[in-house]
């Protein structure tokens, strides 16, 4: 199996650790509909090297308890803690031209309400209290967490490869 194109594997879920004494796991779905990742299986490792099923069996706190293909025991589900799950993305579903996968705006480029071009995207990701934007700005190379929201990132425009931020004053601004 060769190892797959990064911009083509999408980060589905994680293993939070083990759950029960058969092999089961506690699965985290980072999905829309959480229960849909198993539709998106079989689901690899980062490298494309590990492949497993899945098989939801029920929710638990924190996600859902789950088998994976080739684990049998509590032992293998435990070495998977944190292993995050990747499918390709032609296994995702089609959105409306209004949405988009977070996955999307890595590397776009990064524009002010005035036009002036940042930076670009380096990840989008949910610190706890919401997802955030993170931003390699051009000068110094130094990183800007702005809140993912509508007030805070008006435009998002793929067609065109810009996404336009207009942070809060106290957004994390990189040190002068």
């Amino acid at each position: 199996m060769s190892t797959p194109d990064p911009n083509e594997m999408l980060c589905v879920g994680a293993i939070a650790g083990a759950f029960g004494v058969k092999g089961e796991t506690r699965l985290k779905s980072f999905c829309a509909d959480p229960e849909a990742i198993a539709d998106y299986a079989p689901l690899t490792d980062e490298t494309g090297k590990k492949t497993f099923t899945v098989k939801i069996l029920r929710p638990v706190k924190g996600g859902f308890a789950a088998m994976l293909g080739g684990i049998s025991t509590r032992e293998q589900a435990e070495k998977l803690r944190g292993l995050r799950l990747f499918a390709p993305r032609h296994r995702m579903p089609d959105l409306p031209d209004d949405e988009f996968y977070h996955f999307d705006l890595i590397g776009i480029d990064v524009y002010d309400t005035g036009g002036e071009k940042l930076g670009e995207v380096t990840t989008v990701a949910d610190y706890g209290g919401g997802d955030f934007i993170e931003v390699k700005l051009l000068k110094k190379g130094k990183l800007l967490l702005v809140p993912f929201t509508q007030e805070n990132v008006p435009t998002v425009d793929l067609t065109a490869g810009r996404v336009v931020i207009d942070p809060p004053e106290d957004a994390a601004e990189p040190e002068e």
